[in-house]
């Protein structure tokens, strides 16, 4: 298992391995938040906190909502507002040590237009 925190250390999530491959995302969210994103079943995501430790926000179509730290503003995750039947979440990474992700590819997605892999 790995374990990650924001900054000031009131948000932990624990994901069960290391990544197999991270996303770094150019849509409008995602390049100003600087996240390079790892894929999970959500069953298999843990986030530890305080009860009001994290705050999320959802826009457009409201699908996601992405949950940070309500003290120190770090991104934790994305998680679907609807489940689905086979619920996956994404967990940023950059919460992770960077040792944990060595080695790790890291794809482009064009979020911003074609939602293809530029890779």
């Amino acid at each position: 298992m790995l374990t990650g925190t924001c900054h000031c250390g009131a948000v932990r999530v624990e994901v069960p391995r290391r990544p197999r491959m991270l996303t770094s995302c150019n849509c409008s969210i995602c390049r100003r938040y600087g996240a390079l994103w790892a894929y999970y079943r959500a069953a298999d995501v843990r986030i530890v906190s305080k009860r009001g430790a994290t705050d999320s926000y959802s826009w457009g179509r409201k699908a996601l909502k992405f949950v940070r730290c309500a003290t120190c503003g770090c991104v934790m995750n994305w998680e679907r507002k609807r489940p689905r039947k086979e619920n996956y979440m994404g967990v940023n990474a950059r919460n992770l040590e960077p040792a944990a992700l060595e080695g790790v590819r890291i794809r482009l997605l064009d979020g911003a237009d074609t939602w293809k892999y530029l890779d």
